[in-house]
């Protein structure tokens, strides 16, 4: 059996999600159709991440474990002919047999786009949260360091936390390390990345909530902390921002 490492980058403007769900389009079904199609051999890939309903992927990675003796390159090209125009895959490579995309993940980048002019163009609305009302955008700033580190995300995870992202090396737990925390101006967009050892089920859209709330002069950026400490999603005020914004840039291994 050859395990092989699939670098995906899809819009998930109309899908489920990834995780497979009966009656439901998901990346993971669409990607698994795809290699019985191609390969004539069944199975789930594995992905780094099980992204939400809408949200999208610029370099989302998933495993698969096959006996078929198409070449990596060969197999990219003829996955691509069969999969709709919305999921394209990047790049397959044959990996060692005991990598596993999400257990083996030394990082994840997640980036979050809001768009703050007035009139949002239609051809990158499916990409943006489109919010041009008043912000204090150096407050924003500001705040986003404040939660580097590594915390117990409880606060900012959905209240299904089964769903959560586990890493293989933890016990269930919502602890989880942000290297770095930032926001930044481009144009008529106010971009958020974040970079961490893994992220708990809607741990980025509430947290952009949260820093939107200090943009709007509702919290100060130090009751960031206070929630944090709290470890409960009923003592963080924030609205779980839209997912349309939110986008898996990069898995780092």
């Amino acid at each position: 059996m050859r395990n092989l490492k699939l670098t995906l980058a899809y819009d998930g403007a109309d899908f489920h999600g990834w995780q497979v769900q009966p009656g439901r389009a998901t990346i993971q079904g669409a990607l698994a159709e795809a290699l019985e199609h191609v390969t004539g051999a069944t199975g789930l890939p594995q992905g780094a991440g099980r992204t939400d309903a809408g949200v999208h992927a610029l370099g989302q990675v998933a495993a698969w474990s096959t006996a078929a003796p198409i070449p990596a390159r060969n197999l990219a090209a003829a996955l691509n002919d069969a999969l709709p125009p919305s999921i394209r895959v990047l790049a397959v490579e044959e990996v060692a047999p005991g990598f596993h995309p999400r257990g083996t993940a030394r990082a994840k980048t997640y980036r979050y786009r809001i768009f703050r002019a007035s009139v949002c163009p239609p051809f990158i609305a499916r990409y943006v949260w489109h919010h041009p009302y008043a912000l204090d955008e150096a407050a924003m700033m500001a705040a986003a360091p404040l939660v580097e580190g590594r915390h117990d995300f409880t606060s900012f995870a959905a209240v299904d936390a089964e769903r959560s992202e586990r890493l293989a090396h933890e016990e269930a737990s919502n602890v989880r390390t942000i290297f770095s925390s930032r926001w930044a101006r481009q144009e008529d967009e106010l971009i958020y990345t974040v970079r961490g050892d893994g992220f708990l089920h809607h741990m980025v859209r509430n947290l952009v909530g949260a820093f939107l709330l200090v943009g709007r002069g509702t919290l100060q950026p130090q009751a960031l902390c206070q929630i944090l400490a709290a470890r409960s999603r009923s003592k963080n005020p924030a609205a779980t921002a839209p997912a349309a914004g939110l986008c898996l840039m990069e898995v780092e291994y």
